[in-house]
């Protein structure tokens, strides 16, 4: 016969056990209250019907692939609202962040696994060449030395204090949204630089839940920042 701990013991594991099969369950969140704290400092609540209630309920009763399929985890915008706001402590980002893991990298939404991809094949999201960045940034530097004197735009130089990323949008459609950076280390009389491969300045394996690609995305740009001995590494994004 068993004891009254041995008993509980084993109820314990049975319901760790079935916590362990639900892959998207994040951690007790069958301690919800559906109290609506969370679908209320949600910043797209509503967006096709989303409500973080909904995805928590849908881990809970198995229904894992039919979260995956939905597209609930890619209006969720990871910001982390619903997560500070909940008064049980629930997991709420890494259960919608696994269920992006889940998708097949050819059904995530729009061109961000496209993005991924150019992004470890060319060092950016959109496949800029790096002849054809590298004179981008030395007619900008010298279009802007006709304001700032003696301004240019440093690539690769060793030992600069801070190593900057850049948003590919920039130089591919918004080239002059960098003047504004590039103003403030002039009047700082900032030591910078940014690098002429693997300058991508926004991670999208991070966002598709594509570690594996976040972490090489992340290795590269921390291999420059040691190569270059910087001090400081900047991500304007």
């Amino acid at each position: 016969m068993k004891t009254c701990k041995e008993v509980l013991m084993q109820g314990e594991t049975i319901v760790l056990d079935k916590r362990e099969k639900r892959r998207l369950a994040g951690e007790y969140p069958d301690l919800c209250l559906t109290c609506g704290t969370c679908a209320g400092g949600c910043p797209v609540t509503g967006v096709d019907g989303l409500d973080m209630r909904k995805a928590v309920r849908m881990a809970l009763l198995g229904l894992d692939q039919e979260l995956v399929d939905s597209r609930f985890p890619w209006i969720c915008t990871l910001c982390g609202r619903c997560e500070e706001a909940c008064p049980m402590n629930i997991d709420l980002l890494k259960m919608m962040r696994s269920a992006r893991t889940l998708r097949d990298r050819d059904k995530v939404p729009g061109v961000m696994h496209k993005g991924v991809e150019m992004c470890l094949k060319t060092g950016n999201n959109v496949g800029i060449p790096k002849e054809d960045y590298l004179f981008l940034l030395e007619d900008l530097g010298a279009e802007l030395a006709e304001e700032l004197p003696g301004f240019e735009v440093p690539v690769d130089k060793k030992g600069a204090r801070i190593m900057v990323t850049i948003n590919s949008k920039e130089p591919f459609a918004e080239p002059e949204d960098m003047f504004f950076w590039w103003k403030i280390f002039y009047a700082a009389k900032e030591s910078w630089t940014t690098t002429s491969e693997n300058w991508e300045g926004v991670n999208w394996g991070l966002f598709t839940g594509d570690d594996d690609s976040m972490k090489e995305i992340v290795r590269r740009i921390v291999e420059n920042y040691k190569k270059l001995e910087c001090e400081y590494l900047l991500l304007p994004e």
